[in-house]
């Protein structure tokens, strides 16, 4: 994984037009999206049976996301970030666990964007694989430039799950996902773009990545600082 400095990002929801700003903590983030390969490695499922262990996975609702975090964490001997109550299947997560968890969207935006303050960290074709370059299908992670921290497949190829609400008085329980996907139009990737869905919906262009709290007294410095 990634360590990611501490900071401070500008948010912003075009269609309510507002605008906010989130302070970062540091954290870790992983390199590349969560691969087909990992998945089978901690499952019993294969939801990407043609695509090569390289490969984002995809067809995880927001759902698996959280419980696959949770299955990587007792994996690791970390302690699981996620619970959910048996009765009104709230999750609720615990922030100050070492285990393995969603980023926030405020995370992935800080963290994609890596301290440049464009659209995005660099030339589309050199970043990402979208509808024009991509071919009609999802790619190995790594295959595009990393962003200055050296995360890769920020933009593009997949979209990713963050653990947000997107607007809960309007629609409920939807969660956002960040990116940009392999289907999606140039306008679409961008570090700024929020996109929503139901948490129990799978799509074939969306994945997630790793995120972890950093505790304190954990080394702070170094971006881009492999752990």
């Amino acid at each position: 994984m990634v360590h990611v400095p501490g900071g401070a990002v500008d948010l912003r929801d075009d269609r309510r037009g507002t605008r906010w700003r989130a302070e970062i903590a540091p954290f870790l983030f992983g390199r590349y999206p969560v691969t087909t390969h990992l998945h089978r490695a901690v499952t019993d499922m294969d939801l990407n049976p043609s695509a090569s262990g390289a490969s984002p996975v995809t067809n995880v609702s927001w759902l698996d996301a959280i419980d696959l975090c949770n299955r990587i964490s007792a994996r690791s001997g970390l302690s699981p970030a996620y619970s959910r109550d048996a009765e009104s299947g709230e999750v609720t997560c615990d922030w100050a666990s070492n285990g393995y968890r969603l980023p926030t969207e405020a995370e992935w935006q800080y963290a994609c964007k890596a301290g440049t303050s464009g659209y995005r960290y660099g030339g589309i074709d050199d970043i990402a694989w979208y509808a024009d370059n991509s071919g009609g299908g999802v790619h190995d992670v790594g295959g595009k430039a990393p962003n200055p921290w050296g995360l890769y497949d920020m933009l593009g190829n997949v979209w990713e799950w963050c653990w947000d609400l997107y607007d809960e008085e309007t629609y409920g329980s939807y969660r956002i996902f960040r990116g940009g996907g392999w289907a999606e139009s140039m306008r679409g990737c961008g570090a700024s773009v929020r996109r929503r869905s139901h948490p129990s919906f799978a799509i074939d262009d969306l994945g997630f990545r790793l995120a972890r709290t950093v505790s304190a007294g954990a080394p702070n410095d170094g971006v881009g600082k492999v752990l």
